[in-house]
């Protein structure tokens, strides 16, 4: 189907929603009368082990790093960017905590093999996404087949990578330019914004005190070309579909800094995590830098637009389709479909919540941080009262500490859960809720027709 006529079908199911379900918001209530009708899961792969090899990271860090504990001392080493034992673990108990809310909610039963008829899910084919999903699956549907929808290896998946099935195209030249005009231009003023996080991510790394003066030179065992994580250029250059920006020393940064989190979250002793050098509290400080990165490269509106438009689409197609009780092209599942679960990776939520303009906080965790195992979630709810159907969005995920310690999650000691406003649409109620008719409206004014199709 063509570009054209892609719009206009986006333009007609706002009309449909408009004209088809009464679609007035209740006013703020203080019982909520609304039933939940569909929910949308879209969370990201859990704790893994590090994007690189130790013989890699060990060239940034004066010490060599530590290694992630496989199930069993029997059992090979874990490898590069894969769940971890302990990962698996904590999907399951996410995934328990969600058979809980669903069940009490009335949307599911309860038991994993008749409800496993009433939920699709889709996760990007890696062995970590996929891992994450089947783990997540165990816990939300116990006893059930696990039947967890992938792309054909090798091809990727329109639904989460729409540049490289040409679904989508970016323009680097564009993509630069619109990252440079966040920065005024100069990228490399980064380096004095980020100034405390720059210094205490080169103490942890060269393993000194962050307040001895003057700071020690680098150490002979780091290699050549990462002379000083305060003075490396941050620039901003064309990337690839992987790193559709790239942002010079910041990338070298972020592949230094990302074991950390995960040495946390996994449950590594204290002298594992940061060499002993860091506390919840400053793990967050440099994860900043990272969040920064995934920030520019994927939140900014041109890349988030090209590259999130094919999946917010498909999203607000399922809601749309499970309103109305009929086959709307290019939703995900059936009419019937209660629940959706798609797992990915934190680029790909990063984009949605860019396209959409979505916030969250939970404590432990910097803004708009992309936890471990966290999911965007977006229910479809009708009022009892006035028959209309809203949006109601939440962020929600493990504190670290539930992480680290393997916490059991119930309906009386949930993950943290932060409600997410809609811009443009929510309503000033407790749980921003937003009419799906003006939810629709706003996917149609923020969705680029050109970057989304109705197949995949």
């Amino acid at each position: 189907m063509d570009r054209i006529v892609r719009l206009g079908t986006l333009t007609v199911l706002a009309v449909l929603c408009v004209t088809l379900l009464r679609t007035q918001p209740a006013a703020a209530q203080s019982v909520d009368d609304t039933q939940l009708k569909q929910v949308i899961i879209f969370g990201r792969h859990g704790v893994r082990t590090p994007v690189l090899p130790n013989s890699a990271l060990s060239n940034y860090s004066a010490t060599p790093f530590p290694t992630f504990p496989p199930a069993s001392p029997s059992d090979p080493p874990l490898g590069v960017s894969v769940l971890t034992p302990n990962g698996g673990t904590i999907e399951t108990l996410l995934g328990g905590y969600f058979r809980l809310w669903l069940t009490q909610e009335g949307l599911l039963t309860g038991h994993g093999s008749a409800d496993a008829n009433f939920v699709y899910f889709h996760a990007n084919d890696t062995p970590l996404i996929t891992d994450t999903a089947n783990a997540f699956w165990t816990g939300m549907l116990p006893g059930a087949p696990v039947n967890v929808n992938t792309a054909t290896p090798p091809a990727n998946d329109p639904l989460f990578d729409p540049v490289d099935t040409g679904v989508a195209v970016l323009d680097y030249p564009t993509a630069v330019a619109a990252v440079n005009g966040r920065l005024g231009g100069n990228p490399s003023s980064l380096a004095a914004s980020y100034a405390a996080e720059l210094a205490l991510i080169r103490s942890v790394l060269f393993n000194y005190s962050v307040y001895q003066t003057p700071s020690p030179p680098k150490p002979a065992s780091v290699m050549t070309d990462v002379t000083d994580f305060t003075s490396n250029p941050i620039t901003a250059t064309a990337g690839s579909t992987s790193v559709p920006v790239n942002l010079g020393g910041l990338e070298q940064i972020i592949l230094a800094t990302d074991p950390f989190v995960m040495e946390y979250t996994d449950g590594l002793s204290n002298a594992n995590v940061g060499w002993g050098q860091l506390t919840p509290d400053s793990i967050n400080q440099t994860f900043r830098l990272y969040n920064l990165v995934l920030d520019l490269e994927y939140r900014t509106p041109y890349l988030a637009r090209v590259l999130t438009s094919n999946l917010a689409s498909h999203i607000v197609r399922s809601l749309v389709q499970a309103s109305s009780g009929n086959i709307v092209a290019g939703a995900l599942a059936q009419p019937t479909t209660k629940v959706i679960v798609l797992i990915a990776s934190n680029t790909n939520i990063t984009g949605l919540a860019g396209l959409f303009h979505l916030d969250w906080l939970l404590p432990t965790y910097e803004s708009d941080v992309s936890a471990p195992g966290g999911a965007l979630v977006f229910e479809l709810r009708q009022s009892q009262s006035s028959g209309a159907y809203i949006v109601r969005a939440s962020y929600v995920a493990q504190t670290l500490d539930q992480l680290r310690n393997l916490t059991p999650l119930t309906l009386a000691a949930p993950p943290a859960i932060a409600p997410v406003f809609i811009p443009g649409c929510s309503i000033g109620n407790a749980t921003f809720d937003c009419p799906l008719s003006k939810f629709v409206g706003i996917a149609n004014q923020s969705i680029d027709p050109h970057s989304a199709d109705l197949v995949h």
